[in-house]
This record gives C-alpha cells, sequence and structure tokens, in this order.
C-alpha cells in the first residue's frame, strides 16, 4: 500500500470512528475533514500519528489540536458558505485549512511570526487560496476585514475578548475557550444579537494552550 493510500484510509478511519461516531452531523464538517491532509500539517516525524485522535506537538511550545475538537468547534461555528470566517491561532493551518472548504474566506492570526509564516508558505503550497494569515496579536482580532460572520480562537482565554465580540456581525458567532486558569477552560459561543447585546453558551470542557496578547493573558 503506498502512503498517500494508507494515509487516505486513515483519514476514513478517522471520520468514522472519531468524528461520525461521536456525534459530529454537519456534513460540509465532515466532507472538509476528509478532504484536508492532516499529514501535511504536523512534523514529518509525527506523520504517522496524523489521523490519531490527540493533539500533536508542532514546535515553540504548541500544538495541532486533536481532530474532534477541531471538528467539533467547526461545527459549533455553524458555518456557511457565504461566511467569512476570523481564525486566532493558526498554529499549522489545519483549522484554517479545514474552514476553507467550508466558507467564502478565511483570515487567521498568528502571535508566533515563525509558525505564521510557515503556516503562510504550507497553505499556499496546498493551494488553499481563500486564506491570508497575519502575524499579529490575536486577542485584538483582524479589524481590517471586519466585521466576521463567525470568530474560532484556538487558546484560552481569562475571559470573553471585548476586541473580538465587536468585530462579529450582528448574528455572528465566538466559538471560544474560556477559564480562570491557564490550562483548564470551558467552551463558550457568544452570538451577537445586536449592536449591544450577546447571547453566551457553554458547550464543553477543554484544555488549550494559553491565548497571550492584549486582550489575553
Amino acid at each position: 500500500m503506498k502512503m498517500h493510500d494508507s494515509m487516505a484510509a486513515l483519514r476514513e478511519r478517522m471520520i468514522r470512528e472519531h468524528l461520525a461516531a461521536r456525534d459530529i452531523r454537519d456534513q460540509a464538517v465532515l466532507d472538509a475533514m476528509a478532504q484536508v491532509p492532516r499529514e501535511a500539517f504536523v512534523p514529518e516525524e509525527e506523520r504517522y500519528l496524523a489521523y490519531e485522535d490527540y493533539p500533536l506537538p508542532i514546535g515553540h511550545g504548541q500544538t495541532i489540536s486533536q481532530p474532534y475538537i477541531v471538528a467539533y468547534m467547526t461545527e459549533a461555528l455553524e458555518p456557511t458558505a457565504a461566511d467569512t470566517v476570523l481564525e486566532i491561532g493558526t498554529g499549522s493551518g489545519y483549522a484554517a485549512a479545514i474552514l476553507s472548504r467550508i466558507v467564502r474566506q478565511v483570515y487567521t492570526v498568528e502571535r508566533i511570526a515563525e509558525l505564521a509564516a510557515a503556516a503562510r508558505q504550507r497553505l499556499v503550497q496546498l493551494g488553499y487560496d481563500n486564506i491570508e494569515v497575519l502575524a499579529g496579536d490575536g486577542s485584538l482580532g483582524w479589524p481590517e476585514y471586519a466585521p466576521y460572520d463567525a470568530i474560532v480562537v484556538t487558546a484560552g482565554a481569562p475571559e470573553l475578548p471585548k476586541a473580538l465580540l465587536h468585530q462579529l456581525t450582528v448574528g455572528g458567532r465566538l466559538v471560544i475557550p474560556v477559564g480562570p486558569t491557564q490550562t483548564l477552560q470551558m467552551l463558550m459561543r457568544a452570538r451577537r444579537i445586536s449592536e449591544s447585546e450577546f447571547k453566551r453558551e457553554e458547550l464543553c470542557a477543554v484544555r488549550f494552550v494559553p491565548l497571550f496578547g492584549a486582550e489575553g493573558w
């Protein structure tokens, strides 16, 4: 069996056993997870683990999230084909690539310049042409392209960052881990109901690296 074929088989198993079997129902999310080669977003020595359901190190003290959490958070965003989405915490670019298969445009911000540069190069090489990468303080969002239909944050914040809330369209969704410590969080979804009103709901307990920045830790 060729490497490419074996990865495709492992990806199918991931969809079946780790996602569909655990109540990921949005067909657009499942299709995106089936299209994006996770092995291209992890270090070469970790590629044989690419479709196991746990996070993997990508350098600089950061990780690529487990596939289930990527799918769960993407589904929680309620993405549609017309959406413009902001991601905070590009990492290796994997979650941005998943989103890019579902929505019209993805903007993604990464605090660590080396990771941002590597992700930008990787996404270009793989042909993902509806993603823009910025190196900067993600806790402040990316005001230049606001407002966004959805914002997803892949690092834990002490509270909901006001900058991100105010970069949502009315009806827009923010999905973000929030917690009182840097290691344990509750995944929250905030929906902008009006110019000044937001509806918040708790989704599940999670554990993410901390969100550092002006509106983070």
